[in-house]
């Protein structure tokens, strides 16, 4: 396996062709794992590396850097179709009953985020019926929320927020729990958590108000996207770990 400084190292959004001076997470993968040049490289998980792909262009150019840790641990965790669709439900439920009760919290919807996060885990189709109902009372709850926001025409304001909302890896987890087939799950979270975010940015707003509001709504859900953050890199190491067994028997 060739080298690699993490210490050095510099993520940069985008694909890059070979000997370029720029990388990015999934391309410094493949080097190291002595594939062609590729952000798509054969030995990683297809539901991590569209996770991933995603997620390293929506962070910030400093945010970006916290992935380069998971570099030599996604090596080998191509581990077949039964694996991504474990890894698979593992995304959803972290959609389910993490990122959305944190954007719910954010917009002021504790109940509503109380009742979700506390659902059992969605692993399977059956776990997903046994919780849909409270996830689609959240959804509605969240989706009045956004009206409201929305006839108090605080644009700007949730223009600025979607921005920070973005590095909580929004579209990263969409593309590959997409990928993954858990669709009936995912668009009832998705949904609800699109709109408790656009509530969350409306609730800063409101809060901040005055001329200074679009900086300010930005600030005031930086905490939400840093935990979110956080709670991203926990999913995957969980999702890393699936398969692990196989990978050790096959390196002995």
């Amino acid at each position: 396996m060739p080298a690699i400084d993490l210490e050095t190292l510099v993520l940069h959004t985008g694909s890059h062709v070979s000997g370029s001076a720029e990388i990015c997470v999934m391309e410094a993968v493949a080097l190291i794992a002595g594939e062609q040049w590729s952000d798509s490289p054969a030995c990683v998980s297809p539901t991590i590396a569209t996770f991933l792909r995603r997620w390293n262009d929506d962070l910030s150019d400093g945010d970006r850097q916290i992935l380069k840790p998971l570099i030599p641990l996604l090596v080998g965790t191509n581990t077949g179709q039964l694996d991504e669709e474990k890894r698979g439900w593992l995304l959803t439920d972290w959609m389910v009953r993490e990122y959305l009760p944190a954007w719910l919290r954010t917009a002021n919807l504790h109940s509503q985020a109380d009742a979700v996060a506390s659902l059992l885990p969605i692993l399977s189709i059956a776990a997903w019926e046994d919780g849909k109902e409270t996830v689609l009372l959240a959804k509605k709850d969240a989706a009045a929320a956004w009206d409201a926001a929305w006839d108090a025409a605080w644009d700007a304001a949730w223009d600025a927020a979607m921005a920070a909302a973005m590095a909580a890896a929004w579209d990263a987890a969409m593309a590959a729990a997409r990928d993954a087939a858990m669709d009936a799950a995912w668009d009832a979270a998705w949904d609800a958590a699109r709109d408790a975010a656009r509530a969350a940015a409306w609730y800063a707003a409101w809060v901040a108000a005055g001329d200074a509001a679009w900086a300010a709504a930005r600030k005031r859900l930086r905490p939400t996207v840093r935990q979110l953050q956080k709670s991203a890199l926990r999913l995957l190491d969980r999702m890393i770990a699936v398969g692990k067994t196989k990978r050790v028997r096959k390196v002995a």
